[in-house]
């Protein structure tokens, strides 16, 4: 895959939601992080077409604080949390005041360099579900909940190698994993990805129309009939 490092303009973001979507599977997030920076294919995206898609956060013109980067220009961030706890990463379409938005469903490493940052950084994450499992364990059964956890170091080296190959087939396959993946989090919300020098879009690798496969959007049952649009697109790298 040749890939081009071209940083993408105001007009490529300009286009509705359903037509930013194709466009953008193959091209390349850029993300500048204390880790590095960190560049990512995109795989699969979701559309949401605004005041009259019942998927949409902006659906019937809702306009709030949380959802206010829809309504900016194309190119705009809209970084929101689900759970309380789990980022999703989106990009605003159209232009001004129209809200329509594209999910980052799924991405894969650009290169090397990016690959082992973002497998640092899911790692880091399930060390630190890990240590929170442990505690509340401990906390149940009555022990200190900073008491050190004895492990077996040939046990523990088989555990560390079998997270990693998990890690390694489900690296950036879905919303939150992505976030963990690329260190996108709230902090990342509203930025003009057109004008930012640490958070951007560039060319990637070339998708043919043929290759992209359609399907319906995940987890919006919410939305009635419009759960059923076949407004999600997925190509293979």
């Amino acid at each position: 895959m040749r890939k081009q490092e071209k940083k993408l303009d105001r007009d490529f973001f300009t286009a509705d939601g359903l037509t930013l979507a194709r466009k953008l599977l193959g091209k390349i997030i850029v993300h500048e992080t204390s880790y590095g920076k960190i560049r990512a294919v995109i795989t699969e995206t979701e559309a949401y077409m605004g005041v009259e898609d019942k998927g949409a956060h902006t659906y019937g013109g809702k306009r709030t604080d949380r959802t206010e980067p829809m309504f900016h220009i194309g190119g705009t961030s809209y970084v929101y949390l689900i759970y309380g706890m789990y980022s999703c990463m989106n990009i605003a379409a159209s232009v001004e005041d129209t809200p329509q938005a594209v999910l980052i469903r799924m991405v894969c490493p650009a290169d090397e360099e990016s690959e082992h940052i973002m497998l640092r950084l899911r790692m880091e994450q399930q060390e630190a579900r890990r240590k929170r499992k442990a505690q509340r364990a401990a906390k149940e059964c009555g022990q200190p909940e900073d008491m050190p956890v004895r492990s077996d170091e040939a046990q523990e080296s088989k555990r560390t190698a079998a997270a990693m190959k998990n890690l390694k087939r489900n690296l950036a396959d879905g919303p939150g994993r992505l976030c963990v993946a690329m260190y996108i989090t709230k902090a990342d919300n509203d930025i003009d990805m057109v004008e930012s020098d640490t958070f951007y879009v560039t060319e990637g690798i070339a998708v043919k129309p043929e290759d992209i496969r359609e399907g319906k959007r995940i987890n919006i049952d919410y939305a009635e009939e419009a759960a059923d649009y076949l407004w999600r697109f997925t190509i293979s790298v």
